[in-house]
């Protein structure tokens, strides 16, 4: 057996280690690529040497795939239809960490060269180049991590929208910056110098590898246009991005061969502009998406496992304190251009003030770009990557305690234990306990509801508050008793009484005076009371009716009573409120929900709306969804409450 197909057998081993790894060290809140990282640290040559040291060539075919994928990933995030309502404040922002991160970067790692042990020999322009490259990457961002952080605290509102579009943005900015100062950096490190002609063949090249971006972004739209399983799909897209990394190194070495320049496409850029094509402009944005998700735990395992078995600890013991001290130059450029930026926008105060907090963490993209380098320029790579992974471990360690506390800080987070924002909680009010009630009470409470019980009768009061439920003693069906009840910010009034007249009272006076329109109203009595409610817009149960109903729809349509009846515990339906700005005015094909997520219908201004691809949602729309109770998580998120 070949010895290659021998290392890369032992290295998923090692990749299957790692993820258990992962999984464990997850219990105690440290990040998977830690687990990833650590597991590959044991395995490689430094520690167990379950794998050689000259393994790292054999298999940079597993590094180059995931890097593939990982810019796959980085510019499918990039949407631009959701970055509009907050583009003016991501612009600055970016600019200014931009600039002043560089501008930081650049000088104080070249002033810190000396003492960087792959340094000390450089000649200066080439210590200049050096300095650059770690600049531009110090510039990259981590989307999945301040994904996670915002999905964690439910954190909503204009920063944490401000933050995700920033986040997002900068990985595209990153590899643009990296592609400069990688091309700058050949160009000193060969000693052409510079001249009309060099900046000719970077614009080219610029040219050329977006122009590569968009076909291969076509292709994988080819792919995803096809019928294949989904498995087949995502082997395919692996494979396109490979290819581009093989195509990228045929055509340095046959052009520094027979022509007269020497071109090199950046691959992370190719196949960054082809996840942002694939985003943007074809019809399979979402599955797209949702490829990236189900590979994108596979593939980061490999990822970082294979950054540690190849990571250099001998360097990385020689360069602690440098490392240190290059998080701290980035430390001082980011507080630096997160402020500029926040003022230039005009941002809140509170918002400019703590910034910085929510930018610090790195991970996937400058991971992949300190991977290119070690390839690129192999005279210094393994040093320079082994550094920039010490930095960037130090990002990942800090960065999302302090994005967590800068979310807190401005009121945007929306956990139990945190702050609270009263109008994004369902609220609901039962007038009337009884069993049924009781139950209703607790299913409400369960899926996050905030609910309060009232009956006239402390004996039913006494029976609620055996059960750990909120309730009200109410004396009389009246305007001024409601009053202390019942407020406009209730979404849902269920009247559950004995007395029919005395739930018709309690309708009437919610809707007209409290403004409740959500009416649900349980009567025993219906015919003398029905047109009454129904001028109200109340929905109207009658037990007897309901259970027949019930029935006929086991019989017509057993999945969908199914569903209702949380019988299947697979897919639930919910109904949220659009809150979001962000998605005010986009077609359904544009949100980016979840495979797994389907809008069954849309209420706007009384109105009931059968959604398709084109339909527009408005701010304060009902929206209908079925789903799985993640993705339904997820899409409550992202749209509303």
């Amino acid at each position: 057996m070949p010895v290659i197909a021998i290392h890369t057998a032992s290295f998923l081993f090692i990749a299957l280690a790692a993820r258990q790894l992962g999984i464990f060290l997850s219990r105690y809140n440290l990040p998977y690529i830690s687990g990833y990282l650590i597991a590959g640290i044991l395995a490689g040559p430094f520690v167990l040497a379950l794998l050689p040291e000259n393994m790292a060539e054999e298999l940079r075919f597993i590094d180059e795939i995931a890097l593939g994928f990982i810019a796959f990933a980085a510019g499918s995030e990039l949407h631009l239809k959701e970055l509009r309502s907050n583009l003016k404040s991501i612009t600055w922002h970016t600019a200014g960490q931009l600039v002043a991160i560089y501008l930081v970067g650049t000088i104080g790692v070249f002033l810190l060269s000396g003492t960087i042990p792959f340094m000390q020999e450089l000649p200066d322009a080439s210590r200049l180049a050096a300095a650059m490259l770690v600049a531009a990457i110090l510039v990259a961002r981590s989307p999945s991590s301040a994904i996670a952080i915002v999905n964690e605290l439910r954190a909503r509102g204009r920063f944490t929208r401000t933050v995700l579009g920033v986040t997002v943005v900068m990985d595209v900015v990153v590899v643009l910056a990296f592609a400069f100062s990688a091309a700058v950096a050949d160009v000193i490190l060969t000693a052409e110098g510079f001249d009309v002609g060099v900046i000719l063949l970077l614009g080219l090249e610029l040219a050329l590898a977006l122009l590569g971006g968009f076909l291969v972004g076509r292709t994988l739209v080819f792919i995803l246009s096809t019928r294949l399983d989904s498995r087949l799909k995502i082997t395919f897209m692996l494979l396109v991005g490979y290819s581009v990394f093989l195509f990228s190194h045929a055509l340095r070495e046959y052009s520094a061969h027979y022509l007269p320049a020497e071109i090199f496409l950046e691959p992370l850029l190719v196949c960054m502009v082809a996840g942002f094509v694939v985003a943007n402009f074809s019809h399979y944005p979402d599955e797209f998406i949702k490829l990236i998700e189900d590979a994108g735990p596979l593939i980061y395992v490999a990822f970082f496992t294979f950054i540690g078995v190849t990571l250099r600890l001998d360097i990385l013991a020689q360069t602690a304190l440098i490392a240190l001290l290059i998080f701290t130059l980035r430390l001082v450029g980011l507080i630096a251009g997160a402020f500029a930026g926040g003022m230039a926008a005009r941002d809140p105060l509170r918002h400019t003030q703590v910034a910085w907090m929510a930018y610090v963490t790195q991970a996937g993209i400058g991971l992949g770009l300190a991977q290119e380098v070690a390839v690129e320029f192999p005279e210094f790579g393994d040093e320079f990557a082994t550094l920039i992974v010490s930095v960037i471990v130090l990002s990942q360690l800090v960065g999302p305690p302090l994005l967590k506390a800068a979310i807190k800080r401005v009121g945007e987070a929306h956990v139990p234990d945190g702050d609270i924002v009263d109008n994004e909680i369902r609220e609901a009010v039962i007038l009337g306990i009884d069993g049924q009630a009781i139950t209703l009470a607790q299913h409400l409470a369960a899926a996050d509801w905030k609910v309060t019980l009232a009956d006239t009768d402390p004996a039913c009061i006494d029976r609620a508050v055996q059960r750990n439920l909120t309730v009200y003693h109410l004396p009389e069906v009246s305007r001024p008793a409601l009053s202390k009840l019942l407020t406009p910010q209730i979404d849902s009034l269920v009247v559950m009484l004995s007395d029919d007249s005395a739930s018709c009272l309690a309708c009437e006076l919610a809707y007209e005076r409290f403004g409740i329109s959500r009416l649900v109203v349980r009567l025993n009595n219906i015919p003398a009371n029905l047109e009454r409610l129904t001028a109200l817009g109340a929905l109207v149960v009658d037990p007897t009716s309901a259970m027949v109903n019930l029935m006929e729809q086991f019989v017509r349509t057993p999945q969908t009573t199914e569903l209702l009846l949380h019988r299947n515990t697979r897919y639930e339906i919910v109904q949220i409120t659009v809150t979001n700005p962000d998605v005010d005015g986009l077609p359904l094909r544009d949100l980016r929900l979840s495979g797994d997520v389907l809008v069954l219908n849309i209420q706007r201004d009384g109105e009931s709306i059968v959604p398709h691809g084109y339909t527009v949602l408005r701010e304060h729309d009902e929206v209908t969804l079925v789903g799985s109770p993640d993705d339904l998580d997820k899409a409550t998120l992202r749209l509303g409450y």
